[in-house]
C-alpha cells in the first residue's frame, strides 16, 4: 500500500545525491580486495554521485576523521561497510551511534528481518545501524558482500526521500 504523503515527498525530492563510502577493515589493504565497497560504489554510481571513498582500519579516530572529512566535502549520505560484528576490533556501531543526533531504528530492524529471511537466526549477530549527523545520513552495514546487497536493497531507492527529510 502506497502512502500519498510519501509519494508527494518523493516527487519533491532531488535525485542529485552525493555519497561517500567508508570501508572498515583490518584485513583488506587495497580497494581491489574490497568487494563490498565495490558493490556499493557500483550501485551509487549508477544512480547518484560518488564523491568520496575511503578504506580504513577498524579505528575509532580514523572513522570519525573520515566521516568529518566527507561531511566537510558536502556529501549527503555516508555508507559504511564492515566493523559491525561482535569482534573486539568492530567499532563502527559504537562510533557512529555516539555521533548520531537522530537514529533511524527502522534500518537495522528491517535489515535484520530481511537477513533472517535469507540466512536464519545468524541475522541476530548483525548490528547494522543508521542515523543522522550534521544533516548527513549515515548507514552502517556489515562487511560481507551479501549483507551489503541486502542493505542496499532497502535504502538505495529511498535515498532522495531520506535526504529530502534531513534537509527540511
Amino acid at each position: 500500500m502506497k502512502s500519498e504523503t510519501t509519494e508527494q515527498h518523493k516527487s519533491e525530492s532531488s535525485s542529485d545525491i552525493s555519497c561517500g563510502i567508508i570501508t572498515l577493515s583490518d584485513s583488506r589493504k587495497s580497494e581491489k580486495l574490497d568487494l563490498s565497497g565495490k558493490i556499493i560504489s557500483d550501485e551509487i554510481e549508477s544512480r547518484y554521485t560518488l564523491k568520496s571513498k575511503s578504506l580504513i582500519p577498524d579505528e575509532k579516530d580514523e572513522l570519525i576523521n573520515a566521516i568529518e572529512k566527507m561531511i566537510f566535502e558536502g556529501v549527503d549520505v555516508i555508507l559504511t561497510t564492515g566493523g559491525t560484528g561482535l569482534d573486539i576490533r568492530d567499532i563502527t556501531v559504537e562510533t557512529v551511534e555516539s555521533l548520531f543526533e537522530k537514529k533511524i531504528d527502522g534500518f537495522g530492524e528491517l535489515f535484520r528481518y530481511k537477513s533472517f529471511e535469507e540466512i536464519g537466526s545468524g541475522a541476530l549477530l548483525s548490528r547494522a545501524t543508521a542515523g543522522v549527523y550534521k544533516k548527513t545520513l549515515i548507514f552502517s552495514m556489515p562487511g560481507s558482500p551479501n549483507a551489503v546487497k541486502t542493505a542496499l536493497s532497502l535504502i538505495i531507492d529511498e535515498l532522495p526521500h531520506f535526504v529530502h527529510h534531513v534537509n527540511k
